[in-house]
Formats: C-alpha cells, structure tokens, sequence
C-alpha cells in the first residue's frame, strides 16, 4: 500500500518555477501573477473583492482586526487560529455549543440573541468530518446582523456549490499551504463583496502581502479543486461505510474530508496506525481531544491529507483492512 502527501499538482510547481525564474516587476505596480490569482478566487467565490496574503493565518487576522468587542466560534471542530487570533486582537470570544462540531442553527439564533456578536467564525466542514449547514447558518447571520466569515481552506471548489460560495458567507477566507484543497506550500486569501472589512484591515493588509510565486501557483492549482475535493468526499464516503461496518464512525452519513474513529486509548490507535497506515512524506493520523477536530477521545484518518493518486480502490481497502485486522 504506497500512500503519499498531497503535494501541488506537477502544473502548478512548473507555472512556481518558471515565476521565480522569469520575475519581472515594476516598483509600484500590481504584478500579473496577481491579478491572475485574484480572478481565479472571484470565479469560484463568486465575491467581487480578493486579497492574497501569505498565510492562511494572516487571512485571519486581517479580518479579525476589523471588529472591535466580540465574535463567535464553534465550541469544537473549528481551527484554533481563529481562539489566537482573536486573543491577540483583545476581542471576548463566544464559544457555540455544537453536536461534535456540527452547528445547529436553533442553537445558534440562541446565542446570538444572547451574545450579540459582531461576527461568526466558521469553517466549512466541522472538524473536517462534516459539511456544516452553511446555507441555514448564513441566513440565520444575515437576518440577525452578524457577519458570517467562512474559513474554506478544505471547502473552496466544492462542485455542489454549498461551500466556499459568496452567496452562503459575507466572507471567505482560506490558507493555500500544504495540503489544502488549494495546496501551493504557502499563501492564502480573504474574498468578500463587503468593502468596509477591507478598507478597515488595509495597514495590515499591506504587510502581509503573498510573493508572485505563491500567487502563480494559487492561479493554476485552484482549477484542480473541485476535483481534488469531490474525490476526497468520495473516498471518506466510501471508508465511513466500509468502517461503520466493523467500528463507530463519526458523522457517518455526514459529507466530509477525514474520518473520525471513536476509541477509549486514542493514542494507542494512533501510534499504532501511524504504524500500519505510513505516508511518504507526512501523516494522515491526528489524535483527540483536539479543538481541530473534536474534544473527546478519538482518531482522525485525514483522507484531506492524501495525494489523490493513491485514493485507489487497493488503498482504500488496505487502510480498511488495517483498522479491521490489528484493532
């Protein structure tokens, strides 16, 4: 069973390469590579305003810099820059209760009217195991004055067009480091059509800037999403219903990038099927309780992490047989 880290596509390191090689820019101007990126995002989120910054987490702090008193997050299965950041920017975070990180929307009209927060900070799969209600949980937001800001570094190209969409979110923002759907080493991006959050982050906007490199591959790669994602729900469809068979799967019926295993030795199960389960150049295995994914004990199988070659139907029934066979 040869399982690899996902990696950009071969298109992609090409279009990086020749960029550093072929650099060329005028002091003063927006470089081409840019612009290009900038369209590519605007196709697929649908938002008129795009900014490339350098790292997912800067995305973050930008957006966070421009509210002033309090935000919301999911209690779990969230991404533990949003706790930091908001931290660094002085701002009381709001913590919503979810069912392992899944958002229920009568919950969530609750503790608005409770919390009144500026803004909502959610990601587009709950700890990467299921597709939040982003349609529901937007409209709630929108009617309620909150701004919902979607973190879509897993779900930007989603062919169903219920994540990563303009229409669903006041705001996107995602990372492109490794090994997002949207995978260039580095980088990252806020889309949005509400020009105030831009303006309010411009001074740190301008010192967060991505190289053109980052922005060459952003162009190209961006086009392999909605297959690299559409594949990736395929596979952990298939492994949710070949495991449930034999073990308790998280969010079984639920659309997702990684699979969640209850265990009461979660560490064990983890080292061992680090063990049984060894990737050329990185690992799929993350460990809870884990902000990131749940806080109760369990392991994550992170599909999300794979290089979809090797999503082959030998592969997916090897890592079935190793949970089956040694646990």
């Amino acid at each position: 069973m040869d399982l690899f880290y996902r990696r950009p596509s071969l298109k992609t390191r090409e279009a990086m390469s020749e960029t550093s090689l072929n650099l060329k820019h005028v002091p003063g101007s927006r470089f081409e590579e840019l612009v290009n990126a900038e369209e590519s995002i605007k196709r697929f989120t649908k938002h008129e305003q795009v900014k490339i910054v350098n790292s997912g987490s800067s995305a973050i702090l930008s957006v966070m810099s421009t509210f002033k008193d309090s935000i919301m997050i999911p209690d779990q299965g969230g991404w533990v820059g949003f706790n930091r950041m908001a931290e660094f920017c002085g701002l009381n975070i709001n913590y919503l209760p979810t069912e392992f990180g899944l958002v229920q929307v009568d919950v969530l009209e609750d503790f608005i009217e409770k919390f009144n927060p500026e803004a909502l900070f959610i990601t587009s799969f709950a700890g990467y195991m299921a597709e939040q209600p982003l349609k529901e949980v937007y409209k709630v937001c929108e009617d309620m004055g909150v701004i919902m800001v979607e973190d879509a570094s897993g779900g930007i190209g989603d062919v169903t067009g219920l994540l990563g969409n303009g229409e669903h979110a006041h705001v996107i923002l995602a990372s492109t480091g490794s090994p997002k759907t949207v995978n260039v080493g580095n980088g990252g991006f806020i889309s949005t059509n509400n020009t105030n959050i831009l303006e309010s982050a411009k001074n740190i906007l301008n010192g967060l800037k991505a190289d053109p490199i980052t922005c060459a591959g952003i162009a190209v790669e961006i086009e392999n999403a909605p297959h690299i994602i559409s594949k990736t729900i395929e596979t952990c469809r298939y492994l949710k219903s070949q495991i449930s068979d034999f073990r308790e799967v998280l969010h079984v019926n639920k659309q997702g990038l990684n699979v969640g295993i209850p265990d009461k030795s979660p560490k064990k199960l983890g080292y061992l099927l680090r063990k049984g389960l060894n990737v050329h150049g990185g690992s799929i295995i993350t460990v809870c309780p884990n902000y990131n994914r749940i806080k109760s004990n369990a392991v994550c199988i992170e599909i999300k992490n794979l290089d979809i070659k090797c999503m082959t139907p030998e592969n997916l029934q090897g890592i079935v047989q190793v949970l089956k066979t040694d646990f």
